[in-house]
């Protein structure tokens, strides 16, 4: 079984990926603020439909199962970004608001976050821009000081830059 999300994993990213992979506009060691933004040439109506099923975009390697396809989201205040496969299951995150076609919010301690007892509210908001859609995510967590959030803010930023850049369909699903 694959735990891409576990503190070594993090750590690598850290040793390994460069900072202006995205913005961390702050970070503390019991604070984080990070903002990525996409154009992509997808309408607004078309990035909605890719967002809500993440299974077609969303990294593999940053999934416990290491398969993109065992992930799901009901897109419905309440709802789950859930995975599952055989023998396991994990909760992503919980849907706070929906704005069809428009934006998602979502209570969502990604990987190690949630063992850290990390609160993270990650808003994605999609609107039309050109000939395309603008995407951009905005993304706040709080803990403890103990949860050394600092240092976790670069990992956390370059999966998400990587996440918007699929999202957008700039990048090889």
């Amino acid at each position: 079984m694959k735990f891409s999300f576990s503190l070594i994993t993090l750590a690598l990213f850290l040793l390994t990926s460069n900072s202006a992979n995205g913005d961390v506009v702050a970070s503390t060691p019991d604070h984080y603020t990070l903002k990525q933004e996409a154009i992509s040439s997808l309408s607004p109506d078309q990035v909605w439909q890719k967002l809500i099923q993440p299974n077609t975009w969303w990294h593999p390697d940053h999934t416990y199962s290491g398969k993109s396809k065992n992930l799901s989201l009901v897109p419905e205040a309440g709802g789950l970004w859930r995975e599952d496969w055989d023998g396991g299951s994990v909760f992503h995150g919980s849907v706070l608001l929906v704005i069809p076609g428009k934006q998602i919010r979502l209570n969502a301690p990604f990987g190690p976050l949630q063992e850290l007892g990390v609160n993270v509210v990650w808003t994605i908001t999609i609107s039309a821009h050109k000939d395309g859609s603008k995407i951009v995510f905005d993304e706040i967590a709080n803990g403890t000081n103990a949860s050394k959030l600092d240092t976790i803010a670069p990992a956390v930023d370059f999966v998400k830059t990587e996440a918007i850049k699929r999202l957008a369909g700039n990048s090889k699903p």
